[in-house]
């Protein structure tokens, strides 16, 4: 039976939805391809109608779900007065929701560590996004400096991204709340830090 082009594109879209899902919960080396295809109603053998290896599948369900996190964050933006974009991205990133729900949220601290030993190529889609990410979160210093912006987005994208790492690792605790407060307080902190801070004058010659 053959399908349609717009039948098969559902499917591969669902796919990669399904399988974005699964990287995130169970890491790089956690998805099966005959689990994921049964899940999505297919046959082993119809992965390679979709797709030419696992790498394939694996890059575009990275892309996809980074794709998630820097949309949900330009929403965000989008619905947010400027003075309060950054500490609703920042809260809203280290919230228990997003603590508790690792398929349904940011790729990198659920998958940092196990693309740094995949291929070049998926690295490359990685740091792609990640570039992405880096400067939808430099759009919430507007009164920096490009250059001064990105540099505190990065510091920025650390600690959000450590923090949670260390929330999830110490489970649903006290412990894991305070990891989160202590993050959250640390990015904001510094963003008020640095927007008192007076621009710095150009040395005169006597």
């Amino acid at each position: 039976m053959r399908y349609s082009k717009e039948h098969k594109n559902q499917t591969h879209a669902r796919i990669v939805k399904r399988a974005s899902v699964k990287l995130r919960e169970r890491g790089a080396h956690g998805i099966g391809v005959a689990d994921l295809m049964k899940e999505a109603g297919l046959t082993h053998g119809g992965f390679y109608a979709h797709f030419d290896s696992r790498d394939a599948l694996v890059i575009e369900a990275v892309t996809h779900a980074m794709d998630r996190s820097t949309e949900r964050w330009r929403k965000l933006s989008e619905e947010t007065p400027p003075e309060k974009r950054l500490s609703k991205i920042v809260n809203s990133y280290l919230a228990p929701e997003h603590r508790d729900n690792p398929g349904q949220g940011c790729a990198v601290p659920a998958l940092a560590a196990e693309i740094a030993r995949e291929s070049s190529k998926t690295r490359r889609v990685f740091s792609g996004r990640m570039e992405q990410m880096i400067d939808m979160l430099a759009d919430q210093y507007p009164g920096l400096p490009r250059k001064a912006a990105r540099k505190q987005a990065m510091a920025a994208l650390a600690t959000m991204m450590g923090s949670l790492v260390m929330a999830r690792v110490t489970g649903n605790s006290e412990l894991s709340d305070e990891i989160l407060k202590s993050g959250r307080d640390a990015v904001l902190e510094r963003a008020a830090s640095s927007e008192k801070k007076p621009p710095r004058r150009a040395a005169t010659s006597v």
